[in-house]
């Protein structure tokens, strides 16, 4: 399946995350476009409890960024399913 930035989309002060229909999150520089991060979601991940899970599209709402983390789920019922939340911190 193609890229399609099929969800919501977040922005902080210079820069806008945007989830795809392929399973990516991107983060784009709000004032050149260019991408400074990535992460493909399309894939299993290991859990805290054992249970399968895998991420897949992002088409809802946009990432919750709040005290330097960011969160958003993966795996919806249009384009590819999954069942994750993930969090990331800066580094």
């Amino acid at each position: 399946m193609p890229r399609r930035a099929v969800g919501g989309v977040t922005a902080i002060d210079g820069v806008v995350f945007s989830g795809a229909s392929d399973g990516g999150m991107r983060a784009f520089d709000s004032a050149t476009g260019k991408i400074v991060w990535e992460f493909n979601t399309n894939r299993e991940f290991p859990t805290v409890n054992g249970v399968k899970a895998s991420g897949g599209s992002i088409d809802g709402a946009g990432p919750v960024v709040v005290n330097g983390m960011v969160f958003f789920n993966s795996g919806y019922t249009f384009g590819r399913g999954g069942n994750v939340l993930l969090a990331f911190a800066l580094e």
